[in-house]
């Protein structure tokens, strides 16, 4: 059996690899395919230090977006209650229901933060009152606030 060529891909290779990841291939797969399209490169002392610097940077770039969903959450927190007007018919009862786009533009008026509707959770509203809503602002930092539905 021949020896296995390691390689550094430049690009995502379904069933073999991310963009930057290290790859011990065939040497035939790698001399006929991936070296000629482009999409891998020998790996070398100085072409893995790339990598690693490459991958330094990522590293720094998803911390620092979570210090900012940390700091946003904060924000969130420190406002505590939105505010969301519906008709209201017999017994408290809501016309409709209470949707994520109504809680992100009710974020978005007071703290002036742009929220993704698809990180909001909401539970099943049917009448005035308080309830919880989660606001996914990292996959790693969730912030609960409240959200009270008033009468309009």
């Amino acid at each position: 059996m021949s020896k296995r060529v390691q390689l550094v891909l430049n690009q995502d290779v379904r069933k073999l690899g991310r963009n930057g990841d290290l790859v011990e291939v065939a040497p035939g797969y790698a001399r006929n395919y991936l070296l000629p399209q482009g999409m891998a490169v020998l790996a070398t002392p100085g072409i893995m230090k790339l990598v690693e610097r490459r991958r330094e940077k990522e590293r720094q770039r998803l911390l620092e977006e979570k210090e900012q969903a940390q700091s946003r959450k904060t924000a969130l927190e420190t406002v505590k209650r939105f505010s969301i007007a519906k008709q209201v018919g017999e017994k408290d009862a809501i016309f409709g229901t209470v949707t994520a786009q109504e809680v992100a533009d009710a974020i978005e008026a007071i703290t002036k933060q742009e929220i993704d509707r698809r990180g909001i959770t909401i539970p099943d509203i049917h009448k005035t009152g308080v309830y919880q809503v989660e606001v996914k602002l990292h996959p790693e930092v969730t912030a609960t606030v409240e959200v009270e539905v008033v009468p309009s």
